[in-house]
């Protein structure tokens, strides 16, 4: 939390600061993820899922130099459906394929680099690339009873992109998990880490 505050007063700092030097755009965002849930052990099967993403982003670049700031706030789905009938010690008490939804509030600061000195092209398409941090607040999950959920989770992301006509921006990029998502109630320390692969489109006005 201290982090994100750091952060969060970082950017404002520089967007009063540095008003004339800066650009800042926002607008809303849209996307697919598709996530795995990494245990410590392979005890059970785990299957990717498909989730959605909704929100609004900013971005605030430095004319010149093409590097710049991007943050945004996002509804995100993840998670993964779990073979839990493959072990006795889940399918004894009924349990089976489950399915394991987690609905994050994210929060993404990355540094980026844009190129922006393309002998006019970057007018049509700017390509750029980008990485930083994720702060994801968990707001709900699904009734598993021999889950346990942690109430947030911090993650590492990059990737790469395309601005198209000044506006239109299309990204993807993977994220790594470095705090738990989930953990087993009866096997002690076997838990799990959200790994993410995003594909988002933007409008920045």
């Amino acid at each position: 939390m201290k982090k994100l505050l750091s952060l969060i007063v970082l950017i404002c700092s520089l967007s009063v600061a540095l008003p004339a030097a800066a650009q800042f755009r926002y607008g809303p965002t849209v996307g697919v993820d598709l996530t795995t849930l990494k245990f410590k052990q392979t005890l059970f099967d785990v299957d990717r899922s498909v989730g959605e993403i909704v929100g609004i982003q900013g971005e605030m670049m430095f004319p010149g130099i093409g590097f710049g700031i991007d943050f945004a706030a996002m509804y995100t789905q993840r998670g993964a459906t779990l073979n839990l009938g493959q072990r006795e010690i889940w399918a004894s008490e009924g349990y089976g394929r489950e399915r394991s939804y987690l609905h994050y509030l994210e929060i993404p600061v990355n540094l980026r680099f844009k190129w922006t000195r393309m002998a006019g092209l970057e007018d049509y398409i700017a390509p750029y690339v980008f990485g930083g941090p994720t702060f994801s607040f968990l707001m709900g999950h699904s009734r598993i009873p021999a889950l346990e959920y942690a109430g947030g989770d911090l993650g590492v992301q990059c990737g790469l992109g395309f601005e198209i006509l000044r506006h239109w921006q299309i990204q993807g990029s993977y994220t790594w998990g470095m705090t738990y998502a989930l953990k087993t109630v009866k096997l002690e320390d076997f838990s799990a880490r959200n790994r993410t692969w995003t594909l988002r489109v933007t409008y920045l006005f």
